[in-house]
């Protein structure tokens, strides 16, 4: 697993080579599909990998991939701020339907709504932005409702309105800008971009969310779990019939019916 981080490194390398322009072509992404699949080629290992490079590997899917994006600066930007949350606040093992989880979702929202104790307006313009997108981007199923979790608990004020958080973090990361700090330390850009797209990477971020950090990639999955029933049938060997069973289960397949869902399912495929 070691080659796995220099690969993802790669990547980055080339984003950042040719800032401005997007390089994504047919190579470039079966690359990233190559390493993304690396996390389900064998699901009972545990793969080592900094949350850094993980959360690169993830944005050049989401954002560069997927979204055409051309700025290398904004890929970074993003995933040093989702490495500080997930990071400082233990997010990754707990699921969305967690106390904790509430607890720190009403947290953000009222220091967000809340800039008197920082140091400058700059840092408090650009920390509450990122608050905003990294409320709206990573768990946009929690937002504008009036109950949470599977206690149904009220939640207190502030309620976490989407609409309300998307245009505090756009405005607030336009302020960010036109602070004289932006231009000193390099960032202007960047903020300016930050909320002149603000939705883009809200949407980007959600996808991420969804698909590799609070969830799973189903279809990729799908398709390990019949890599593996084919593999199995080959070889007879148990190793692949238990990975299937695994795969199985994070669809919700029972293995009863694991035979009639294979038939029914066409292979996917990449054109």
């Amino acid at each position: 697993m070691w080659e796995l981080e220099t690969r993802v490194q790669q990547l980055k390398q080339q984003v950042t080579e040719n800032d401005g322009r997007n390089i994504a072509g047919i190579g470039f992404m079966r690359e990233v599909d190559s390493l993304i699949d690396v996390f389900y080629d064998d699901i009972g290992e545990i793969k080592s990998i900094s949350l850094k490079s993980l959360f690169d590997l993830f944005l050049v899917k989401c954002l560069y991939v997927d979204r055409r994006s051309r700025d290398a600066a904004i890929l970074d930007y993003l995933s040093d701020m989702l490495t500080r949350y997930l990071w400082a606040r233990e997010m990754l093992p707990i699921g969305l339907g967690n106390e904790r989880l509430a607890e720190m979702l009403i947290s953000l929202a009222e220091e967000t709504d809340e800039k008197s104790h920082f140091q400058n307006l700059f840092e408090a313009y650009r920390k509450l932005a990122d608050n905003s997108l990294f409320l709206v981007g990573m768990f946009p199923r929690s937002l504008g409702r009036r109950r949470y979790g599977w206690r149904r608990k009220v939640l207190p004020s502030p309620s976490l309105d989407k609409q309300h958080y998307i245009r505090v973090g756009r405005s607030y990361y336009r302020l960010a800008a036109e602070h004289e700090l932006a231009q000193w330390i390099g960032q202007r850009q960047t903020l300016e971009k930050l909320s002149r797209y603000f939705e883009i990477y809200m949407d980007a971020l959600s996808d991420m969310s969804e698909t590799y950090i609070m969830g799973f990639d189903m279809v990729r999955i799908a398709d390990k779990m019949l890599d593996n029933i084919k593999l199995y049938r080959r070889t007879g060997d148990a190793t692949y019939l238990e990975n299937a069973k695994k795969y199985a289960a994070i669809l919700k397949i029972d293995n009863p019916n694991l035979a009639r869902f294979l038939k029914r399912r066409p292979r996917a495929v990449i054109l």
